[in-house]
């Protein structure tokens, strides 16, 4: 018998047959839209665009595939970075079979809403940049402007005309980090050696989840052993500690941060920029330093930090989406198929968050897939007692044992109904 409203088969052929840039046009404009009168962007506008790498089975039939070299991380790696690895870090890489995507995400900073606004599957010899871009460009004009307020992304998307771009056209401010060898950065370098007020950056963090299952209570004798447990524990810690001491090269002590305005020697953007310049101090007495700039003036140091730390969320969302939303578990190694799988599983995703969070389970939309399936509601149930048992049923499995009573059982059943019924007990 057929478990699904269409063969399997049909929409097999019916995927295939479907041309991957309508496919996604659709989905960028059309699904946008929906967004939208579902009312899944905030007040906010924070959009994060991000690149990803899609791993596939080494099969040269996956078309638009490539297999590149990627480090223990799944980074990937150039000839001039390999090269310059030690042979244990070069043991450490394995080559890939891979696709790539470009999102453009919308998140809040309470992490309750991750909607995919926009995609595009990208062959694996194609640079992200144009992609995204092309993305922001297609939901202003589907959803109109004033939506996207502010738009986070990482280095490997730096283009100066572009980011100017956004700022006079759309409105757009940009958060972006700036490479150890552009020139901005050693002027900022310079800058700082002057009087700039300085502050410790502490990242806004938001409340941790609660527990998803309730800790049972532990008889005195278990929880006597596991604080004797812990404490063996935190000395055999403290031992290895005095033995082998952490190298204070990388034990980081603080963060400082400071805001520098008006900052207008990256001559490729149009617009002046601010820089939320940043230097981690090690216990060892060296710093490490790195830049933030971003086309909004008004933003402080911190705020500017704690934006572009939005950025953390997308990596285990990614990591959700792909390892348990079969994200990139292709059923043929057809392009058409691959698009269109990323696209529905995409699509069924963002839904899945808006539903949640019309519905007041909000708090969800950060928990696995598991987790969501474990604790939302799934109907009423029974409880039957039984001197010191008892048994839950759904309303079906309870009728169907109270239809099969027989003889005195059932007629006791009969009785005990009609006496609750009198009485106006709840059911």
């Amino acid at each position: 018998a057929r478990s699904t409203p269409c063969d399997q088969d049909y929409l097999r052929k019916l995927a295939k047959q479907t041309d991957p840039k309508a496919l996604e046009d659709w989905y960028n404009r059309q699904v946008a839209q929906l967004y939208g009168q579902l009312g899944a962007y905030d007040e906010e506008g924070i959009f994060v665009g991000d690149g990803s790498y899609l791993f596939v089975p080494d099969n040269e039939h996956y078309e638009g595939s490539l297999r590149l070299l990627f480090d223990e991380h799944n980074h990937p790696v150039s000839k001039e970075e390999e090269h310059k690895m030690t042979p244990a870090q070069r043991k450490r890489c394995r080559w890939r079979r891979c696709f790539r995507v470009v999102f453009l995400l919308h998140c809040d900073r309470a992490g309750e809403r991750f909607v995919v606004a926009g995609l595009k599957v990208l062959r694996a010899n194609q640079a992200e940049g144009p992609g995204l871009w092309e993305l922001v460009d297609t939901f202003v004009a589907a959803v109109g402007r004033g939506v996207i307020k502010v738009l986070v992304v990482d280095r490997g998307f730096i283009d100066g005309p572009q980011i100017g771009r956004l700022k006079t056209e759309y409105g757009v401010d940009t958060v972006i980090p700036i490479r150890k060898n552009m020139d901005i950065l050693q002027d900022v370098r310079g800058i700082v050696t002057l009087d700039m007020p300085w502050e410790e950056y502490r990242p806004s963090r938001r409340d941790p989840l609660k527990a998803s299952r309730p800790k049972s209570a532990q008889h005195p004798t278990v929880r006597k052993r596991e604080r004797k447990r812990q404490k063996t524990l935190a000395k055999k810690r403290a031992e290895a500690q005095r033995r082998d001491p952490l190298d204070p090269s990388e034990v980081l002590e603080r963060t400082m941060i400071t805001k520098v305005p008006g900052l207008t020697s990256w001559s490729d953007c149009p617009v002046p920029l601010t820089g939320a310049y940043s230097k981690d101090c090690f216990a060892d007495g060296h710093e490490r330093d790195w830049l933030l700039v971003t086309t909004n003036p008004r933003w402080t140091a911190k705020q500017v930090c704690d934006n572009y730390g939005l950025r953390t969320d997308i990596e285990e969302r990614h990591r959700q989406i792909k390892c348990f939303w079969d994200l990139t578990r292709f059923y043929s190694t057809a392009w058409n198929l691959v698009v269109n799988q990323v696209v529905f599983v995409c699509l069924t995703y963002s839904l899945l968050q808006l539903y949640l969070l019309q519905h007041g389970h909000q708090e969800l939309n950060r928990r696995t897939s598991e987790t969501t399936r474990r604790l939302l509601p799934d109907g009423d149930r029974v409880i039957i007692y039984r001197q010191q048992y008892f048994a839950f049923f759904t309303l079906l499995e309870h009728t169907e044992l109270t239809l099969k009573l027989e003889g005195e059982a059932r007629r006791k059943a009969l009785a005990k109904i009609r006496r609750l019924k009198k009485e106006n007990l709840p059911q």
